[in-house]
Formats: structure tokens, sequence, C-alpha cells
């Protein structure tokens, strides 16, 4: 075969070709160097290829984990809850205090109040917590406190009556002290649930639900432990039948049972996704026009990029590179905390700084302090409705059914609220609360609305209240007096309002003002119900203790005053009612009163 001629652009490649190439055809590929670079070729796009499925098969992977670890977390808060609330079952055994320990009604109010204080008043200290530190720190502080709490409990009543009032038991500021842990351990283990279910499902469609389930496990838990209490942990007569909760094995049982929930909380209770959530906030601070000027942004000096490569030395670059990439890393680790911790201390200015907040912390100190009241004095209230010497088998009734009877009502009112909150309520757009002139939701307001049946959260805040209202005009009224049966509608509206009050306050705190710094801002709102039981517990004793002293019935083997009338609880009621009354003008003020939520475009 002729070699074929140079072209006038080089020399042609059939020149280089030997007399076996000549045997071979021109399309077959080298064996030794065609086929290998089709393979490498083929090799390159194959692994491309297998890096993008592998990083699709990460993604979904993680999203995986992160859906299941939410639900997780969901599942033990409700655990969490459910157990939490040990002290609504305070009127299983408040009466015990006084025919026991020879307490006097104040001084069974004191242990109450003091608990109630210790429950709500760090509450802020415990969601700064919750917010900084995630959940799991309060959860594991809730366990200690709880398990101290009823430990000391337990032993100062088996002691038997204080000093101050002639016996020689532990003394009475020991009961004090024990309850103290007791209400902190209450705030920790709840806030910790409710904080965890608030920021992992808060921003969704459900956020009602996440929040009413594990607040109505809270309500439940008072129900299960009294019946535990009262059918499994009582004392026997001496005819061998049933009579009173055995205080001192009620205590051991509720102590070592809430240490292991609280110890399990701490590894258990995660927030999903907390970078994402802060990042989200601060973006949409910058885009809002809210800040003046870009206040976390401006630094000296940003982030930089991998290192630099040195090619005289492979080592010395590739050490250069990796301490580079952990200094990136440390920064970025330091900024995310920056950022965070910057985004929660401005959102808890601009939350006390907003006057509506002040409006709705009045409103929660008129509803929640009678009802606090209430739960922890039905055992002396059903006390006064029958005669002291009243001697019919069995009694009427019994503080452990209407403990019950308020757990019960109190959980099917949180739920249905918050699940028609989410189905009726208005939508609320996740950034609502941080408009600015510049946000992108101003612009969408003059779209026309959705045709869609609303009603706010609001509605059905005031609702429930003047629902709980009409259970303390029933008893102020009179005519439950000699008639303890008709109790069970006193408990069933106080409890239903007051567990919807309870539930739906939560979810207009998380609407209104956001999810990101919520246990901060529910906590600094739970203060109010501190004060509320404390000025109500201490009005329904001085009450009590009046009318008692006027006309009661002396017990000489107690030495203790019981009181027997409408005249022991009817004036408190009265006033009960109409501060609730004055409440739900609060709230009407703080939703639609100039600069109220309905003003400024808040849906709730």
């Amino acid at each position: 075969m002729p070699h074929a001629p140079s072209s006038s652009n080089g020399i042609d490649k059939l020149d280089y070709r030997t007399p076996a190439d000549a045997r071979r055809p021109l399309l077959q590929p080298d064996t030794e160097s065609d086929s290998n670079r089709l393979s490498q070729d083929t090799s390159c796009s194959g692994s491309f290829f297998e890096q993008v499925a592998e990083g699709i098969v990460e993604r979904d992977r993680r999203l995986m984990q992160r859906h299941i670890l939410r639900w997780l977390t969901f599942v033990w808060a409700i655990v969490n809850c459910l157990c939490a609330g040990s002290i609504t079952a305070y009127s299983l055994y408040g009466h015990l205090f006084q025919s026991r320990l020879h307490y006097t009604q104040f001084q069974v109010n004191i242990v109450s109040i003091t608990a109630e204080l210790a429950m709500y008043l760090p509450v802020p200290a415990f969601g700064y917590l919750c917010d900084r530190l995630g959940p799991g720190i309060p959860s594991f502080l809730s366990g200690l406190f709880f398990g101290v709490g009823y430990l000391l409990a337990a032993f100062a009543y088996q002691s038997g009556p204080p000093p101050s009032a002639g016996g020689e038991g532990w003394p009475f500021g020991l009961m004090v002290v024990a309850f103290v842990a007791i209400g902190m351990g209450t705030s920790c283990m709840y806030l910790s649930a409710v904080t965890t279910c608030a920021k992992n499902f808060g921003r969704g469609n459900a956020k009602g639900v996440a929040l009413a389930v594990p607040i109505a496990a809270f309500g439940l838990s008072g129900m299960w432990q009294s019946q535990v209490g009262s059918r499994l942990l009582y004392e026997k007569n001496p005819d061998g039948s049933r009579g009173d909760v055995d205080v001192f094995r009620f205590f051991l049982f509720l102590g070592i049972m809430l240490l292991g929930v609280g110890l399990v909380g701490t590894f258990t209770l995660k927030i999903v996704d907390e970078e994402g959530m802060i990042d989200d906030a601060v973006d949409e601070l910058e885009r809002s026009g809210l800040l003046a000027r870009d206040e976390f942004f401006d630094r000296a000096a940003d982030i930089h990029g991998y290192g630099t490569m040195d090619a005289r030395d492979l080592s010395d670059s590739q050490f250069d590179f990796l301490q580079t990439e952990a200094e990136r890393l440390k920064e970025r680790a330091e900024e995310e905390a920056r950022k965070k911790t910057w985004l929660l201390n401005e959102e808890t200015r601009r939350y006390l700084a907003d006057h509506t907040m002040w409006w709705l912390a009045a409103g929660v100190f008129l509803v929640t302090g009678p009802g606090e009241a209430f739960i922890n004095n039905l055992g002396t209230i059903i006390g006064t409705l029958s005669p002291p010497h009243h001697t019919s088998s069995p009694p009427p009734t019994s503080p452990a059914t209407h403990v019950s009877i308020v757990a019960i009502t109190s959980t099917a009112a949180r739920l249905l609220t918050g699940t028609l909150s989410d189905i009726l309520a208005p939508v609320a757009p996740i950034h609502q609360h941080r408009r600015g002139p510049d946000s992108l939701g101003n612009s969408l307001e003059s779209l026309p609305p959705t045709k869609r049946f609303t009603v706010s959260r609001v509605t059905f805040l005031l609702t429930f209240s003047l629902i709980l209202s009409l259970g303390q005009l029933l008893l102020a009224s009179g005519v439950i007096q000699n008639h303890a049966g008709r109790f069970i509608w006193v408990s069933a509206f106080i409890g239903a309002g007051y567990g919807a009050v309870f539930s739906l306050l939560p979810i207009v705190v998380s609407v209104v003002w956001g999810v990101e710094n919520f246990g901060t801002n529910w906590g600094i709102l739970a203060t109010a119900p501190a004060l509320g039981a404390t000025v109500w517990g201490a009005v329904y004793a001085a009450v009590y203790q009046h009318a008692a002293e006027a006309g009661g019935v002396g017990s000489e083997a107690a030495k203790e005053v019981l009181c027997y009338g409408a005249s022991c609880y009817a004036p408190t009621f009265w006033a009960m009612a109409v501060s609730v009354w004055v409440a739900c003008g609060l709230w009407v003020w703080a939703w639609r009163g100039p600069g109220g939520w309905m003003k400024r475009g808040i849906a709730v």
C-alpha cells in the first residue's frame, strides 16, 4: 500500500504507519492506548454519576434520619409531659397535711403556693437554657429536682407533725423546700418537652396538634398518678376497706419514676435542623428592613477558602491544607454560635418591647391564677360542701375523683382546641412577626383573601375562658352546697377552660412571636400564672380561715378548724369570675386594639 504524501499543513498520520499497522483497520482501537483512554473516559463519567447518585442517597438518608429523630423526640416529649404534672395531684393529699401533720389551711396553701412559684418564676431561666443549650439539660435538671424533692417530702411526711404543731416531726420549712424542688422539676420537665415540640413542628401546618398533644399529656399526668395513689398505694381502714392514699409510698413512687424519666430525656430530647431555622430567621430579619444596618454580618474578616498548595513540597501543602480547613471549620462553628446568640437576644428584646405581650400576660395572670387556686384546693372545697360529721357511706365524692375529672376535661379541651385551631385558624406565614417595610409579605396583602371559613385562636381562647368562669359562677352561687354530687359540673367547666387556655397560650406565643426563641418567650409569660396562683391562693386561704374562725367546727383530735358552708368559698369565686371577664377584655384589646395583632397583619 503506497504511503500518502505529506500535506502542506503537516505530516499525515499514515506516514507513521508500520507494516503491522497496514494490516489493521483504521477504526480499530489501539489496545494499549485508545482502549485505555476510552476506559478512563467511561470510568470518569461513571464515577461522576455514581457520586451524584451517592449524594442523592446520602441526602435522602439524612432527611429520613431527621424525620425519624423528630418523631422519636415527639414521642418522648409526650412521655415527659405524661409524668411531669404530678403537682396537679396535690389535692389528693393536701387535706392529709391538715389532718395528719396538723398544718393550718394557711400552711397547706403556703406549700402549694411555693410550689407554684418555684414552677413558674424560674421558667425564663429554664427557657433560656432550652434555647441556648438544648432541651436535654433542663430534662436532666428536672430528674434531679424531682428525685430530691419527693424523697425529702416523703420522709418529712413520715416523721409526723412538726414541732410548731406540737409534734416531734421534721420542721414545716423542710416540706416547703421539698415542694420548691418539685415545682422546679415540673417546669424543667414540662418546658423541655414543649420547647422540643414547638421548635421541631412549629413551622408546619400542624403546630396546634404538635403542642396540644404534649400539653394534654401534662394534664393527664395528674389523673393517672392520682388513680395510682388512690387505688394502688392506699392505706387500709380498720375494716379492711380502702382508705386515703399512703402519702409516704406515693412520694417514693413519684420521686424514683420522675428521676428516671428526666435522665432518659437528657439523651432523647433533641432539636432537629436548628441551624437551618436560625439561618432562615436571620435572613428574614435582614430582608424585612427591621434592621437599620447589617448588625450581624458586618465583620472585619470573612471566612476564607481552602488554603494554598505548594508544589515544591507536597507533604507541607497537605499539612497547610488540613490546618486551613480546620481553622475554617472552627470559624464556621463560632459563626453559627454567634449568629444563634445574636438572633435569640434580638428576639427577646423585640418580645419585651411589644406592648401586646404585656396585655396578654395580664390576662394570663387573671385567668390562670383562679384555675390554679381551684385545683390546689379541691380537697378543702369538697370538705365545705357537706356537714363535717356527715356519716353516709360511701362519701358523696372524693378529691381523687375530681382530680381525675379536671384532668379528663382538661385533656379533652386541649386536644380539641389544638386540633380545631389547626383546621379553622387563619394560615399564618412563618415569618409574619418579622415583617418590615421591605418584606415580601407586604406586597401580598393586596391579593384577594382565600375564601375559607376561619376562626381565630383568640376566639377559642375567649370562649373557653368564659366556660371556666361559668364553673366559678356555679360554685359561687351556692347551688352546689349540700349537693356534693353536683360538684362534677364545677370540676368539668373549670377543667375544660383551664386546659384549653394552657393549650392555646403557647400556640399563640409561637404564632405571634415565632418559635426560634420560644423557650425564653413562653418562660417570661409563664411567670404570670405563678403570681396569679400566689394571689388567689392567699385570697382563698384568707376567706376560708375567716369563715372557719367565725362559724367553723373544731376538731379536737386534729387540733384544726374546719369550715362548712358557702361562706367558706363563695366570695372568692365571685371575685375569680370577674377576674376572668377582665382578662377576656385585655385579650381582645391585644388582638383588635390599636397596634394589636390584627392591625399588624398577624394571623392568629
